[in-house]
């Protein structure tokens, strides 16, 4: 799994770019203004500057790598280059908080959010043993450690809406076997994240199951969530962070939601699914080549079970260092570049 660990810079220079810029064109704007599956229903704003979302969607926020690449490339003479990334940028993208003290970003994100008539898809991502030590290794010291950085995490949300997508890869890393984390506590942290953030009226809470690919049997996932709260949830994230087609994603989700007893709804992250999975080597999840962007975030997804289609994972930050890449989370300008290139539908 991989974090956006891009830290906040000035903005100056993305608000001088994005002034200095003309209106984009609407060959670019590509299947965006479409309702359903194709994308949202949006107008384009000046080039490098924030679009204007139709109402209820998520927001998008101006100060992404994306957006600042996009800017550098502008002003070094690189427009073409800067109107591909700007397929990225100006697409809501979950912010992924997975350090101390989450409490004051969270805050700053659903404020931002509210104020724009917008709502923000955050992503918890902080349990012990994170990612069992591999790229993205890190999370919470200990358990009580971890439930008052839940509690941080809530209060920063307040009454505000958010989308909130709990800690990918945990359930489904522990049934594949993760043996640094003790399931039994693993499973019970992840249930008091659901509770404590569900108490939050405008939290609508996802528990992360993983993908279509890595746990085939998804009846092998029933009391692992159940163990981990999804009864209170409001229901399941798919594909984070991987390359799963949405119809793939989505016919799991279907048999994931009836194995649970139906009636779980749930999101799957579109953000590198153009092009389907990798099934060239090693290791088709980190950077795997020849990927695409996938079908823009959006609620209206033409499925009443599946509540929305979300960029989770920040297109263009790496998976790790394999094939190249920089370290989990570093934001990759030539991986970007191609998954924009091959992009149909953003």
């Amino acid at each position: 799994m991989i974090v956006s660990t891009a830290p906040r810079r000035r903005r100056a220079h993305w608000l001088r770019a994005a002034l200095a810029t003309a209106t984009l064109a609407t060959a670019l704007t590509g299947t965006a203004g479409a309702a359903g599956p194709g994308g949202t229903a949006r107008t384009a704003g000046a080039a490098g500057a924030p679009p204007v979302q139709a109402a209820g969607e998520f927001w998008v926020n101006p100060d992404t790598p994306a957006a600042r690449q996009a800017a550098t490339w502008r002003e070094s003479g690189r427009t073409s280059d800067a109107l591909f990334v700007e397929r990225i940028a100006r697409r809501a993208q979950a912010e992924w908080l997975h350090k101390e003290n989450p409490g004051d970003l969270v805050r700053a994100r659903v404020d931002e959010a509210a104020a724009a008539g917008r709502t923000p898809v955050l992503v918890a991502y902080f349990v012990p043993h994170r990612d069992c030590g591999d790229y993205s290794a890190g999370g919470a010291r200990d358990a009580d450690r971890y439930r008052a950085w839940i509690d941080a995490f809530a209060t920063g949300l307040g009454t505000r809406p958010a989308y909130v997508i709990v800690e990918p890869d945990a359930v489904a890393q522990q049934i594949a076997g993760c043996q640094a984390a003790d399931a039994s506590e693993r499973y019970g942290l992840l249930a008091h994240a659901v509770a404590r953030l569900k108490q939050q009226p405008g939290a609508k809470v996802y528990l992360d199951a993983g993908n279509a690919s890595w746990i085939p049997d998804e009846g092998r996932l029933v009391e692992p969530l159940r163990l981990a709260g999804i009864a209170r949830a409001d229901g399941f994230a798919l594909n984070v962070s991987n390359y799963r087609t949405t119809a793939e994603s989505t016919e799991y989700g279907h048999r994931l939601a009836r194995a649970l007893g139906g009636g779980k709804h749930f999101v799957v992250d579109t953000s590198r699914n153009g092009n389907g999975a990798y099934t060239g080597g090693d290791k088709p999840w980190c950077n795997p080549p020849g990927r695409a962007l996938g079908t823009p975030p959006t609620t209206r997804t033409g499925d009443p079970a599946v509540d929305a289609y979300l960029w989770v994972k920040r297109p263009g930050e790496s998976d790790g260092t394999c094939r190249g890449g920089p370290a989990a989370g570093t934001w990759w300008p030539e991986y970007a570049l191609g998954l924009a290139h091959r992009a149909r539908n953003t």
